[in-house]
């Protein structure tokens, strides 16, 4: 080496290169002007010689060792920088021409860096990551990776192979927005990678990348270089659509699948007869078009979908995540991802994806420890762990973190056209103890157990993605009673669009399992949900946390002896869950009877369908999802007290419940009636919340659904006989164990001769009967003149009165009620019927005279939610995370 050279060279810096060891190999690699010419040095561990080859003349300068493990230099007689290539000799004779990595300047800006730093760079997934682009009309990789405290990052791969000397990264920004980040000419997508990064202590491990957009098939796990800006979307239409429209006053009927046991293949076999990893699956494209004209024929609005992020085990279903940036390349590229998202929305059909920023898993290649220290967790075990899951916490406090995942969210909403984001594990997240004992957690600064930053983190989150106004909506699986989860952040609401209803779930479900006889021993699970229904809004989920371990399917939880009995009373179950105030979520195989809990190594259960008990079933849930979407009543006002009514909620002893559904301005109005005993009742009479006709437009008993056929054919007209409070009534059959709908018509306007009066043209309707009305849940209800004979003569004629007045001197009649249940519809001219409701503590007569606790459950959420203790209202709820 010729002295001038010699001189040139920085011996130091040469060992802290080839050691691997340093944080900004482009101080010495690439090209440099100095006082005596163009100094290019090159860093090529196992070759022989290399040679730059200028590319404007083609003239070439023979580069010089300066070390042996691969370090080398030239200088040559410029006072400019040019382009060049690099001609390299390896020691095992083969020859190769590359661009210099070290040649081409930082992407980062200061104003992105700073960004960053602040924790408010919502698109960093354009930057972070790897992502094939040009640059100088080169084209290459470029890789950037947060690790704030790595002594050195560098990028390896199958195209280095794997040797952390070859491409160290530069480090950009200062402190806890450090950055590593190198462009690497000619790589393609499809190529694997990893980041080796050394430790202050000098330990190399290696990491998978945390904003990576592929991953390997498990067991494998490093990631793979993709290009997710190719496919060409086709469903601008519906995304014009949903950013105008309110999924609130809309149908939201939501159908939840894993992907993984929707349906399976048979796994194929190699050549030496074992099976092929991965071919057990069906790939994305194949999943949307059989998904997609399944739930067209069901008529469910949307799916939601267990996390497609990639995780290793499929165990946890998804929901321990290592790359929150890739779709889980069990089912195919990101590109075929992207294709099951076009092709659902151009179907009508929209796709909620689950996302966990609750937790992750230790696994030594992913986020934990991730650069030697506790990047993504708290150091403090107390704060970064799940004693119970074994999973890491998120340190929502630190910019580079939250970043992290609030960009993540915007990402699914943004790349793959997501409709929804549903937050799975939100308490846990709400709270420092959730699922720890004493000792095992850090109170607040208040000394509270409230997590402060994690309440931030999702103020910032709903912030952001519902300031982007496209429509998409978040969703929390909160299963405590923390107040204003749908609330708007700037009055202190964490800012979600919905809340799963983890309560009515359990208390419903709970009130199913009871055998009928005990059920009016447990009436509370059926009425209690209405008394905070209008302080979120809900989502009414039968999840897949339902339907697990040991938990059975919805099928099996169901009284009965016999598998018909079961499906009555699942029939009953459905229909009430249809009826009741809130948007809906059914889990996957629940829609059809399947009667083994959900296992996620094996497909569905598809064959039951050949049977009738599973055909009936489904032809059931589909009539439901039908009357769902044709009817405004059942969607349009669910989150407004005035779309909901009780007719009676006092039948304790019978196990029923009656109410009526109004859509907006109360333009429909449909009659339910759910009855959850084994007692069928005949001429069952019922209070109706207007002078009109009613019709039967459903009924869980009929024989198409597999009941017995004891349905109401006949159109019904009210008369004027009060009943529960109402000055009209009808007479209806009402079969074991059953669930009926009627809609509602008002009674034309009675013409009058002579001039017609505004107050003529009002009589009969409905808004006239509305005017006069006030009711038992705090809204409007029929409160007419009492049934005294004389008024009762004016409807119902004398033989009609003989009957009503011999009720009433016969009060004893009750006695025999339970013997003679076929009397149960005469039962409301009894005297001592009434009674006896009203002995009933806390059921009607509370919400009778508490007519204002519905009204203000929007406006004072706090006092609906906060009375309860905090650990009796998540010990139930807290299943659906432990079982993960």
């Amino acid at each position: 080496m010729e002295q001038t050279l010699y001189d040139l060279m920085d011996w130091a810096g040469i060992e802290e290169l080839t050691y691997s060891e340093s944080a900004d190999p482009h101080r010495m690699l690439g090209p440099h002007l100095t006082d005596k010419g163009l100094l290019i040095q090159a860093l090529i561990p196992t070759a022989e010689a290399v040679t730059v080859k200028l590319t404007g003349t083609g003239k070439t300068y023979p580069m010089e060792m300066a070390d042996e493990a691969g370090f080398f230099a030239v200088l040559i007689p410029r006072k400019n920088k040019t382009a060049y290539i690099l001609e390299v000799t390896y020691d095992n004779g083969t020859k190769e021409e590359l661009q210099d990595p070290y040649a081409f300047a930082p992407q980062y800006t200061e104003r992105e860096l700073k960004k960053f730093e602040a924790g408010i760079f919502y698109d960093i997934y354009e930057k972070m990551g790897a992502h094939p682009m040009t640059i100088d009309g080169t084209d290459g990789v470029y890789f950037s990776v947060w690790a704030p405290c790595a002594m050195r990052v560098s990028v390896v791969g199958d195209f280095n192979l794997w040797d952390g000397r070859r491409h160290q990264m530069r480090r950009v920004g200062e402190g806890d927005a450090c950055i590593f980040e190198l462009f690497v000419p000619g790589l393609k997508p499809g190529c694997l990678y990893k980041y080796e990064i050394k430790t202050r202590a000098g330990e190399p491990m290696l990491k998978a990348d945390p904003y990576a957009n592929f991953a390997e098939l498990r067991p494998n796990n490093a990631s793979v270089v993709w290009d997710i800006g190719k496919y060409q979307w086709q469903d601008q239409e519906w995304m014009k659509k949903r950013a105008v429209s309110d999924s609130k006053d809309k149908p939201f009927n939501i159908y939840e699948v894993h992907l993984g046991s929707w349906i399976r293949r048979e796994p194929a076999k190699d050549e030496n007869g074992n099976y092929i990893v991965g071919s057990e699956f069906c790939n994305y494209r194949e999943l949307a078009v059989k998904l997609a004209a399944y739930v067209k024929e069901m008529g469910y609005t949307h799916v939601e979908l267990l996390p497609v992020m990639e995780h290793p085990l499929d165990a946890s279903w998804g929901y321990q995540v290592t790359g929150y940036y890739a779709p889980t390349s069990r089912y195919g590229t990101p590109d075929d991802f992207m294709y099951f998202m076009d092709y659902m929305h151009q179907n009508g059909i929209g796709v909620i994806l689950d996302w966990v920023p609750a937790h992750f898993p230790r696994d030594a290649y992913g986020m934990a420890c991730f650069d030697g220290t506790c990047v993504y967790e708290h150091a403090d075990p107390r704060q970064g762990s799940h004693p119970h899951w074994g999973t890491l916490i998120y340190n929502y406090g630190r910019p580079g973190v939250s970043n992290f995942l609030i960009a993540n969210a915007l990402f699914w909403a943004d790349k793959y056209h997501a409709d929804g984001i549903r937050m799975d594990a939100v308490a846990s997240m709400l709270y420092l103890d959730y699922g720890k004992s004493d000792g095992e957690w850090v109170a607040n600064m208040y000394g509270g157990n409230e997590n402060l930053d994690a309440v931030e983190f999702l103020r910032h989150l709903s912030s952001v993605f519902k300031g982007r106004k496209d429509g998409a909506v978040l969703i929390a699986e909160e299963s405590t009673a923390w107040p204003m989860v749908t609330g708007n952040p700037k009055d202190g609401g964490l800012g979600f669009d919905y809340k799963w209803n983890m309560g009515w779930m359990n208390d419903f479900t709970n009130y199913m399992r009871c055998d009928p006889y005990f059920r009016k021993n447990n009436y509370g699970g059926l009425t209690f949900s209405m008394l905070y229904a209008y302080s979120e809004n809900f989502i009414l989920v039968f999840s897949h946390d339902e339907v697990v371990h040991g938990k059975g399917s919805m099928m099996g939880k169901m009284p009965g002896e016999t598998l018909e009995k079961k499906a009555e009373n699942l029939r009953t179950a459905y229909g009430f869950m249809m009826s009741h105030p809130g948007k809906k979520l059914l889990f996957m195989g629940q829609d059809y009877g399947q009667i083994d809990e959900w296992n996620e190594n094996a497909s569905l259960e598809w064959g039951l369908l050949q049977y009738p008990l599973h055909k009936n079933m489904q032809n059931y849930v589909k009539a439901l999802n039908k009357m769902y979407m044709e009817h405004p009543a059942l969607y349009e006002a669910d989150f407004e007290p005035e779309g909901f009514e009780w007719i009676n909620c006092s039948y304790q002893d019978e196990s029923m419940v009656m109410f009526v559904r109004r859509s907006r301005g109360g333009k429909e109005t449909l009659l339910f009636v759910c009855n959850f005993d084994h007692m069928e009742h005949e001429k069952f009479r019922l209070g109706v919340p207007f002078a009109g006709k009613y019709k039967e437009i459903l009924n869980s008993d009929a024989k198409e659904f597999g009941g017995g056929g004891r349905v109401n054919p006949r159109l019904k007209t009210s008369k004027k006989i009060e009943w529960d409070d109402r000055e009209d009534s009808i007479e209806l059959t009402i079969a074991p164990m059953s669930f009926l709908v009627f809609s509602c018509t008002p009674q034309a306007p009675v013409k009058k001769a002579g001039r017609t009066t505004k107050k003529d043209k009002d009589a009969g309707t409905e808004k006239s009967v509305k005017k006069e009305s006030k009711t038992v849940s705090g809204r409007k209800s029929a409160s007419g003149p009492k049934n005294t004979p004389k008024n009762a003569q004016k409807a119902v004629g004398r033989e009609e009165l003989k009957l009503l007045t011999t009720a009433r001197e016969e009060p004893k009649k009750l006695e025999t009620a339970k013997e003679e249940p076929k009397r149960l519809g005469t039962a409301k001219g009894e005297p001592k019927k009434l009674e006896t409701a009203k002995e009933k503590p806390k059921q009607l007569a509370t919400a009778r005279k508490e007519p204002k606790k519905l009204e203000t459950a929007k406006e004072e959420p706090k006092r609906l939610t906060a009375a309860p203790e905090k650990s009796a209202l998540r010990t139930e709820a807290e299943h659906s995370e432990k079982d993960r």
